[in-house]
């Protein structure tokens, strides 16, 4: 991680909070939060987007070989890093009324994950060099070639498997 973690906000449900997480965080000095109560909802957004980003760069299919495996843990570095140093994001900052009187949402400037922990001023001068160094290191289409390569060896697997009710090896 980038950051110390300050705390952790899990949903309310035993999978999620259990001795052994509980342990761990009062071990590593970090506090925990959960969901409020009777509010099921909280996280909906936050687990509609990370689902999201999974079903794009992974699809729908039934992963199950040690290949597939190996492809998946090649992929997700490339999309993370395609996701934190060069997908702009915005991020809501308030409300305004129209002048109609409605309420609009007010976003700020689109900034990637990267630009804003920069500009957070929370990295220490050994990991923010680090991370700018990784950041220079990127190539846009190369990073984009190589999701894509990954992808279609991806959909050459689930195809084979669908094709001869036999997992692809």
């Amino acid at each position: 991680m980038p950051v110390p973690v300050a705390e952790v906000h899990v949903d309310n449900g035993s999978e999620f909070i259990n001795w052994g997480l509980i342990d761990w965080a009062k071990g590593h000095d970090i506090a925990m939060s959960r969901s409020r109560p009777y509010k099921k909802n909280d996280n909906a957004h936050v687990e509609q987007r990370n689902g999201d980003w999974v079903r794009r760069h992974a699809f729908r299919y039934r992963y199950e070989t040690a290949t597939e495996l190996q492809l998946l843990n090649q992929l997700w570095p490339l999309v993370m890093a395609r996701k934190n140093h060069l997908l702009p994001c915005v991020k809501a900052i308030g409300w305004t009324t129209t002048s109609a009187g409605r309420k609009k949402r007010v976003y700020d400037k689109p900034k990637t994950p990267y630009q804003r922990l920069v500009d957070s001023g929370v990295l220490d001068p050994a990991t923010r060099a680090r991370l700018a160094a990784e950041h220079d290191r990127l190539n846009p289409a190369d990073l984009a070639r190589r999701i894509t390569d990954i992808q279609n060896q991806l959909i050459r697997l689930a195809e084979r498997r669908t094709q001869t009710d036999q997992p692809a090896a």
